[in-house]
């Protein structure tokens, strides 16, 4: 459809447009004769088909199921692409299939799929719109024929793809894929998304080249020239993977890293998943910190700089009316540096009141009171004095340690996250993320702390967790998917390393020596063997 799609009332098919400069990336990709004969099979407002015709391609044919679009094109064939009877191959399939969960489609286009052969072959209501073009491209290409598509990248990893995948295993190879993480190609669409060149063929090649772009930031020439030509910047990340294979996920990372996810899934095993759709795609189900932890994202003041408190005198109900935060900036792993006093008042009295009770709160605020009343209210009258939404405080009122860690941590020039351990009484505001045992958790809290600042949760969450551009999010989804290695308390070696890591990280925090990082990584080693 030359666009990808996000369903809504005004929008039925979900029309979001290519833009020229990533067309034009596209074909660069190609590389095929000027007679080679070419299908674009959404084309959408034609801008693939133009820059075709200019490079001099003739042998061309499109399809568009919207009658408005590319009207000066006299080539393109106003008819669904999914029931056309094609009967030629091609050598090159290009363009930007639609994408629209099968809950959002379109009666018309549900009944259309119902009544199609191919999707009746591989796919079911689970699936996506998008599977089919992919799926039926492929069917129409030449032996060694392209297939160039922008699209999510969601369906690459997902159970109900699993048939999709291993028909494209089957029938080709890969050859590169560009993956642009929530770049904001189109307008409004915020998926992660990848560009891929795929071939058809009996043969197959052993690796594909991946490019990253991690930045966030809209494309540009250069960044799309720098891609294209594997030129390392700070925002690009090129690796070389191994060919996909079927009945697994597939996860744009190296040999390595892959065993590694393995083993931490493997170690955190819980039980099989026995999957009645697909079978073939039976998962490991492994604990996960979720299972073990509460987590809660830190109270929202509306305006930070009003709260904090800086060498104020106060009385005793000024006092009592005061709460400690860490705040993102001052959190390292393992432990904090600052602390920082914030005014929190939370009953519910005349602004006279207030004044009387707490006169150096009440002057204090007097100079951010316009501003105050002027925050996001959430829906309720919210005097200015109070935080706005304190979200989650009965949990960041239990009298134990919590781990700390910022909401969103940049990855592009580390290796590691920032979880801290927090002693009782000290609360975290919205930059920050709390994680609290839950009662039934016999883990140590130091040792949930150990697994967290490990490398494996780093290398785990770049691949799993919730990341746009170079920066990783820590809500509470996120952390709560973290595999978990529980501790097998019929086990005697087991218990003894989880009591050297917790004693370890104990004396970490309280001398701040960073060289016992990797004692206990060392031990942590010993439970993943």
């Amino acid at each position: 459809m030359e666009k990808t799609t996000i369903q809504n009332k005004k929008n039925k098919y979900g029309q979001y447009f290519t833009p020229k400069l990533v067309a034009d990336f596209m074909i660069d990709l190609a590389d095929i004769p000027k007679d080679a004969k070419i299908l674009e099979p959404s084309c959408g407002k034609g801008v693939f088909l133009e820059l075709l015709q200019q490079r001099g391609y003739k042998d061309i044919i499109a399809y568009e199921i919207e009658t408005t679009l590319a009207n000066k094109i006299s080539f393109v064939k106003y008819e669904s692409f999914v029931n056309a009877n094609i009967n030629e191959k091609f050598d090159l399939i290009i363009g930007n299939p639609p994408y629209i969960r099968w809950k959002n489609l379109e009666d018309e286009l549900k009944n259309e799929l119902l009544n199609n052969h191919l999707w009746s072959k591989y796919f079911n209501s689970l699936c996506d719109y998008l599977y089919i073009f992919i799926l039926k491209s492929i069917e129409l290409l030449n032996e060694n024929g392209r297939l160039i598509f922008i699209c999510p990248e969601y369906w690459l990893n997902t159970t109900h793809s699993i048939s999709l995948r291993n028909y494209m295993v089957s029938n080709g190879y890969f050859e590169k894929i560009y993956h642009f993480n929530e770049t904001p190609i189109f307008d409004k669409v915020t998926v992660s998304i990848i560009i891929f060149k795929y071939i058809k063929s009996k043969q197959n090649k052993q690796n594909i080249e991946v490019s990253k772009y991690y930045a966030n930031q809209k494309l540009t020439r250069e960044t799309l020239y720098n891609l294209k030509n594997k030129i390392q910047t700070d925002n690009i990340e090129h690796l070389t993977i191994s060919q996909f294979k079927t009945n697994e996920r597939w996860l744009l990372c190296t040999d390595e890293i892959k065993e590694e996810l393995k083993i931490i899934e493997t170690k955190c095993k819980k039980t099989t998943i026995k999957n009645s759709l697909f079978p073939e795609d039976n998962q490991i189900e492994y604990y996960t910190i979720g299972d073990f932890c509460d987590i809660g994202n830190g109270l929202v003041s509306g305006l930070d700089k009003a709260f904090q408190l800086d060498g104020h005198k106060l009385n005793e109900n000024e006092k009592n009316a005061t709460i400690h935060v860490v705040k993102a900036k001052d959190i390292k792993p393992f432990y904090y540096e600052y602390i920082t006093k914030y005014i929190f008042i939370s009953e519910n009295s005349s602004e006279d009141v207030i004044k009387q009770k707490y006169p150096s709160f009440y002057k204090h605020l007097q100079s951010f009171k316009t501003e105050l009343e002027k925050r996001y209210q959430y829906n309720k009258v919210i005097p200015y004095w109070q935080w706005v939404f304190p979200r989650s405080f009965n949990l960041f009122s239990r009298n134990e340690k919590r781990i700390f860690v910022p909401c969103k941590e940049r990855i592009s020039n580390k290796n590691y996250f920032r979880f801290t351990l927090v002693e009782n009484g000290i609360y975290p505001t919205q930059d920050v993320t709390a994680i609290f045992r839950k009662e039934t958790t016999k883990e140590s809290i130091e040792y949930i702390l150990c697994l967290l600042n490990n490398y494996r949760t780093f290398d785990w969450l770049k691949i799993n967790g919730i990341v746009k551009g170079n920066i990783i999010e820590f809500s509470e989804k996120p952390i709560t998917s973290i595999p978990f290695r529980t501790i097998d308390w019929k086990n005697e070696k087991e218990i003894e390393i989880h009591n050297q890591i917790t004693e370890t990280c104990k004396v970490l925090i309280q001398t701040k020596n960073n060289d016992l990082i990797t004692v206990i990584n060392n031990f942590i080693d010993k439970l993943f063997e």
